[in-house]
């Protein structure tokens, strides 16, 4: 199973918010890169990192500091907020990004969506993002109209093949990552599905790698690592099947 330390950048610093709340925010490092840094150095292979700002923009917005991130560490990166063009997709992945992740262009365009599928394959994640079962878009600030596990058919069905899976009740919260409906979606879609939102500490993890062999291929950890409720080698090492 695959741990993604998370990085939420919003006005240039790295934060965590509450619920998804930008009134509830709580800046944990000035730089992003010293973040990303801390991450690597400890081991991991990935990082998950989110545009706050190009959420609520329609459009990256911090995009440069990203890319230097790639540049700078020997990491895979996948990276959603504001990514709702063919363009930006494209402009996304050259920068050095492994992964882009579409979350309001997926409610809203799945036609769209199938064709950065069909032109990017699996470096096409898709960021379903729910409260009480109903997706939320444009920075979790809109409701998409739509069930999270409609939604997660209707990817399916234009070519994506993982998502990830945010309760947004639970996110940045430490109150324990909605484990039931997470594995829940990953067997009603057939997709591959990355955990996320509200990881509080080793009990979740150990929760959720007997359900890799379900569909639960990883998991995001933010608020957790950051106030070292676990830390990342503890965490890797039972994501390998090693002991808590």
């Amino acid at each position: 199973m695959i741990i993604f330390p998370a990085i939420d950048i919003r006005g240039g610093k790295c934060v965590r918010l509450e619920e998804g709340r930008f009134d509830r925010e709580t800046v944990f490092a000035e730089n992003p890169l010293e973040a990303a840094r801390k991450w690597v150095e400890a081991g991991t292979e990935w990082l998950h990192i989110v545009d706050l700002d190009g959420a609520r923009a329609g459009e990256p917005v911090n995009l440069a500091v990203v890319s230097e991130i790639a540049k700078t560490f020997d990491v895979k990166i996948q990276l959603g907020g504001g990514i709702r063009t063919m363009e930006t997709a494209a402009a996304v992945l050259s920068a050095g990004i492994h992964r882009v992740i579409l979350g309001s262009v997926a409610a809203r365009s799945p036609e769209l969506v199938r064709q950065i599928c069909i032109q990017y394959g699996d470096r096409v994640v898709i960021g379903i993002d729910s409260r009480d079962g109903i997706v939320a878009v444009d920075g979790w600030e809109k409701s998409g109209l739509i069930q999270a596990g409609e939604l997660a058919l209707q990817m399916k069905e234009v070519g994506a093949t993982r998502i990830i899976y945010t309760d947004i009740s639970r996110d940045g919260m430490l109150s324990g990552v909605n484990v039931e409906a997470t594995l829940q979606l990953a067997q009603y879609s057939g997709l591959a599905v990355i955990a996320s939102g509200g990881v509080k500490g080793a009990e979740d993890v150990l929760a959720l790698r007997p359900l890799e062999a379900k569909g639960i291929e990883g998991v995001i950890i933010g608020k957790a690592l950051y106030t070292g409720a676990i830390s990342l080698p503890e965490a890797l090492s039972i994501a390998r099947g090693g002991p808590c």
